[in-house]
């Protein structure tokens, strides 16, 4: 797990919104969904 998974993960939740998420830590929406997706992985559910 990293810290940035985390904080995309925070981003997220507070927007509800995948590419408002992506935009507030200014990074691709793709490449957010993707580090999502690994920390739902690792932390083996769905966040």
């Amino acid at each position: 797990m990293e810290l940035h998974q985390v904080r995309y993960f925070l981003a997220v939740a507070s927007t509800l919104n995948f590419t408002r998420a992506a935009e507030m830590c200014n990074v691709t929406q793709p490449a957010l969904t993707k580090d999502v997706q690994k920390l739902e992985q690792e932390l083996g559910g769905q966040l």
